[in-house]
Order: structure tokens, then sequence, then C-alpha cells
């Protein structure tokens, strides 16, 4: 056997051992966030609150009390997190938002929320549905839609 076969068979071999490895990773992590979300749902309240600000910043700037951040592995503090400013009752507090709902929240207005801790799983609204935010066009389907509307002012100028 030549030496390139031999080291393209190991090749192969890591490979193929690194992607069971992935599977059986991925199916622990499944499990582990399945049990996560029941535990979330299984506590979770729905408030009424009126959303003062929302962006995405650091979890460190985010003004958590203290015993939240001191909980929080060092690796997440960093990370920019969803964060939304809301009044509930009295208080002003900063929650976590889900991340696929973040988008949807508005601002200065006042939704029912789905709360578990200090985490929001969901967002109503209060007296009528929300609004969907239309989703943002891409780079070239902006470049085609100008196109079209300067061929269109340049067939109305000819007529």
């Amino acid at each position: 056997m030549s030496s390139w076969l031999i080291v393209l068979i190991v090749v192969v071999v890591v490979l193929v051992g690194a992607l069971v490895a992935l599977y059986f990773f991925g199916k622990k992590m499944e499990k582990k966030k399945a049990e996560q979300d029941a535990q979330m749902a299984a506590v979770a309240q729905t408030v009424t609150m009126l959303i003062i600000d929302k962006k995405k910043m650091r979890f460190d700037e985010a003004g958590m009390p203290q015993n939240i951040i001191d909980q929080t592995p060092k690796r997440y503090r960093r990370a920019k997190l969803p964060i939304v400013k809301a009044k509930v009752g009295p208080k002003i507090m900063s929650f976590i938002c889900d991340a696929a709902i973040f988008d949807d929240i508005p601002v200065k207005k006042e939704v029912k929320a789905t709360v578990s801790g200090l985490y929001i799983t969901g967002v109503k609204g209060l007296r009528k549905p929300l609004e969907k935010p239309g989703k943002k066009k891409g780079f070239l389907n902006r470049l085609r839609d100008k196109a079209a509307a300067m061929q269109n002012t340049e067939t109305k100028k000819q007529h």
C-alpha cells in the first residue's frame, strides 16, 4: 500500500469517529433541552407588562441583579443577549427574551407575556393581536426593486 492511501484511510476513520461523537452529543443535548423546556413551562406565569425598551446587550451591562450575574457561567456574561426592559406593576425590570420572539415584541406597548423567572418565552397583545414585523429584504431583492422602479420611471417618461 502506498503512504497516501494509508493517510486517506486514517483521515476517513477520524472523520467518521467525529461524526458519530457529534451525533451522540447532539442527542444528549436534545434531551437536556427538552427537560429544561418542560421545567420552564411548569413555572411559567402570564404577566401584563409595558415594554419600555429592547436591545441586544451583554449580560453584565443589562442591569440584572448581582446574584443572577454570579450564577451565570463566565462564557455567557460577555455574550450579547436579547434584553427587554419592562414595567411590571410599579417596578421596572430587565428580562432576558427568547431570541425567536425578540423581533415580535413591540416597544412602548402593553402586552401579556409568558414569563418563567426572568426569561420571556411568549408574548401576546393585550387589547389586539401583535403586528408581525415584515421580513427584511435581502440586498439582491432591494437592487431588483430599485431597477424595476427605474425602468418604470423611464417608460413613463417615454410615453
